[in-house]
């Protein structure tokens, strides 16, 4: 079947009308690095190396792989940003990606940023949506004690406490400014009591339509029942379910620690089985439209292409406000520029930043576009297959 609108994520003129030849040449070399396994290795090896060192190599950093994927170190610095994706009907999702504070001021400090993402959406209707990760907002080691059910101290009660006072201050912010909000995914081992705050949150604030939305990782093993299970707490407690879908990002490191400690692996077998799971979470989504608002998360062409068929049957307007497809700030720009185009909605990642404490982020995006089979690949031809065409126009 095809779709009515005939989209194609072929179209490179559409993909990357936005990029002049030298930001498309920067990518291009970018993406060759990324491409190579062992040259990104020697890569990202020299970056740590480098931070760890001190030397100065921020300003390399800042205007290669820093400038590609993200919009810049402060809200501020990424209005340039936020502004060209408007021009071509594309969102931006501000994504504050300082990783690996561990102190109760750094997550004082990261709620009060969120906040001022909220504040800026409010009042911007190029920003659809805010977000964070609650490992933002509460030390890590907390999180997977409280997971696997181990008594807490006073101090850590305390602790929690804040942890979920925080959440509840960004997402009651996100209420009153009429500001859907992302709750991002994280590892499994600590994943359930961010699912358990995520629900509360949707519980309190999402009576009227979808605010709070939790992040599924459809590469885990029975995340499809969670999906269905999260729907029927939703339509048995009378508020709307706000979900965004992703495959996820954290598969070998999942993999590696299931087997140092011995435990089955969470993760599925192969990336069919993750596909499939994906899309028919896609097709649970859609037809419990009415209680259910979905984020696709996907660098997928086939997925991307499948919610917009089951949207033409179900006789859903491409701009249905309960349907979004979302990728990543320098990344399948093939099917967000072409997705938006033909009237979609349609939203960036945007991270920002310090260069310092965005690294993290960075060399994560490094290492699973080199291990996610055929990502920088695909990438890489569509850009040389734009340069070409921009070429034989000469």
């Amino acid at each position: 079947m095809q779709l009515a609108s005939n989209i194609s994520f072929d179209d490179t003129s559409v993909a990357f009308e936005a990029k002049s030849n030298k930001a498309l040449k920067k990518a291009n070399f970018l993406f060759t690095v990324v491409n190579n396994p062992a040259i990104s290795s020697l890569a990202t090896g020299s970056v740590k190396l480098g931070m760890a060192l001190r030397l100065p190599i921020k300003g390399i950093i800042k205007y290669t792989i820093f400038e590609h994927f993200c919009g810049g170190e402060t809200i501020k610095e990424s209005e340039q940003t936020i502004k060209e994706l408007s021009d071509y009907s594309i969102g931006t999702i501000l994504d504050y990606s300082v990783e690996g504070e561990e102190d109760e001021a750094s997550f004082d400090k990261t709620m009060d940023e969120i906040i001022k993402t909220v504040e800026v959406a409010k009042s911007s209707p190029n920003i659809p949506f805010s977000v964070f990760k609650v490992t933002g907002l509460a030390n890590t080691n907390l999180l997977i004690k409280i997971q696997n059910g181990e008594q807490l101290t006073e101090k850590e009660k305390g602790a929690f406490e804040n942890v979920k006072e925080r959440v509840n201050q960004i997402c009651k912010k996100a209420y009153e400014n009429d500001v859907p909000i992302l709750i991002d995914a994280e590892e499994t081992w600590l994943q359930n009591p961010i699912d358990k705050l995520a629900y509360e949150m949707m519980k309190a604030y999402n009576k009227e339509k979808a605010i709070v939305y939790n992040t599924l990782q459809m590469y885990r093993t029975g995340t499809l029942e969670a999906l269905k299970n999260a729907f029927h707490y939703a339509a048995m407690d009378s508020y709307f379910l706000g979900v965004k879908l992703v495959r996820g990002a954290y598969m070998e490191k999942e993999r590696e620690r299931a087997e140092e400690i011995g435990y089955e692996s969470p993760i599925q077998p192969n990336k069919e089985a993750t596909d499939d799971n994906f899309n028919k979470a896609l097709a649970f989504c859609i037809d419990n439209k009415q209680r259910v608002s979905v984020v696709c998360g996907s660098h997928n062409e086939y997925s991307n292409y499948y919610l917009a068929l089951l949207m033409e049957k179900h006789s859903m307007k491409n701009d249905d406000p309960r349907v979004w497809f979302a990728q990543l700030y320098g990344m399948s720009d093939n099917i967000s520029f072409n997705l938006a185009k033909a009237g979609y909605n349609v939203a960036k990642y945007v991270p920002y930043g310090p260069v310092k404490s965005v690294i993290p982020y960075l060399l994560r995006r490094a290492s699973e576009n080199t291990s996610v089979a055929g990502q920088s690949s695909r990438e890489l031809s569509l850009i040389r297959k734009e340069l070409k065409r921009r070429k034989s126009l000469l």
